[in-house]
This record gives C-alpha cells, structure tokens and sequence, in this order.
C-alpha cells in the first residue's frame, strides 16, 4: 500500500504513466487527526520567537501575555500574526483591542517572558512601560529589543485557537539584536548570527 493511501484510508490506484502516481482528489479527507501529544512532541522541534504581546482592556488597563505562535505574514501591506489560546484569560481582551503591540524579546529577556507567561493579575508589577506616541494605542514595555505596534486587521478562528492578524504602524527598534530569545524543546534558547567563515 503507498504513502498516500495510507494517510487517506482509500487504496489509490496507480497506473504506471510517466507522471506517476494519480495523487488523491482534491479535498480528500485524511483517515485520522494525528494524536495531540504527538503533534506537540513534533512541534517541540520547531523553534518559536518568544514575544510577549500586550494591549489595553476597555477600562484601558494593560493586559498581556507570552507567545510564541508569532509570524510575519504580509509585506503589503506589512501584517504579522499571532496565534492565541482560546483558553487564555487574555484571548478576548486582545482580539477585540483595535491595537496591541507584539515586543520581540532577546535572550536578556527571560525573566520578561516568564512573567507575562504567569499570574495574569501580576503581569504587570513593577514592569517599566515607555511612553511615547505609540503607548496610546497599546502599552509599550521599555526592556525589549524591538516593539511592533498594530492595528487590528482581522480575527480568525483556528481549531482551539484564534489567529490574531496585525497591520504594523510603528517598529521601535532600541538599538539592540532582536529575536534572539526562543522557545526550543520546551524551554528557552538563545539564537545567535552564525559567524562569518
């Protein structure tokens, strides 16, 4: 039996033609879902930028939380993502903020990225906020390399999570390496450049 028949479940009938194999419908369904605990060992390979993103309720107080399920998406015009949990006591404060702030994190960082990962009423003690234009829009935490403010472009729901959609307005970028902080086999790493040979 191939490769194909055995993700679809249906037998597929191959005819020996220069092309190959006839590959499955369009559409076909796959026989089964793989087990959650084995997509999340697989996905512990992938190694995810750790941001914590934040936003203000309607009482305009600063929420916000760790996450990794970040991506660029679009350059025009510039989106970026962000996977939420719909779980997440902080889920519907940001989808139906007009603007939150993605902050990229570097390896300096952890204790940040523990801490929005934490008690939600205590994420925000004693962390310092900038100020500036963009803080009206979303709080903006002083200690992180680079801040991406945007507005709400779109929600989509995903399965258990929804797929928050940002247009970017304004990069703060203060001066240092971003990104470097990841989320690698279950526990932080630190990326660096390769080293020219």
């Amino acid at each position: 039996m191939s490769a194909t028949s055995l993700l679809t479940g249906h037998a597929v009938r191959s005819t020996p033609t220069a092309a190959g194999p006839v590959p499955a419908s369009p559409g076909t369904v796959m026989a089964r879902d793989l087990p959650a605990d084995e997509f999340r060992a697989a996905m512990a390979s992938l190694a995810a930028p750790v941001t914590v993103v934040t936003c203000y309720d309607d009482a305009g107080s600063p929420r916000g939380l760790t996450a990794s399920a970040v991506s660029s998406l679009s350059l025009d015009p510039p989106l970026l993502l962000v996977c939420l949990d719909r779980g997440s006591r902080t889920h519907d404060v940001l989808t139906s903020a007009a603007a939150f702030t993605v902050h990229l994190l570097g390896p300096e960082n952890e204790s940040l990225a523990r801490k929005f990962a934490g008690p939600t009423a205590q994420r925000f003690e004693d962390v310092a906020l900038a100020t500036g234009a963009a803080s009206r829009h979303a709080p903006q935490l002083l200690d992180s390399a680079l801040r991406l403010t945007c507005a709400r472009h779109d929600v989509i729901e995903a399965g258990d999570h929804t797929i928050l959609v940002g247009r970017v307005a304004v990069a703060d970028c203060l001066g240092r390496p971003a990104g470097g902080l990841v989320w690698h086999h279950r526990g932080f790493a630190h990326a660096r450049p390769v080293e020219a040979r």
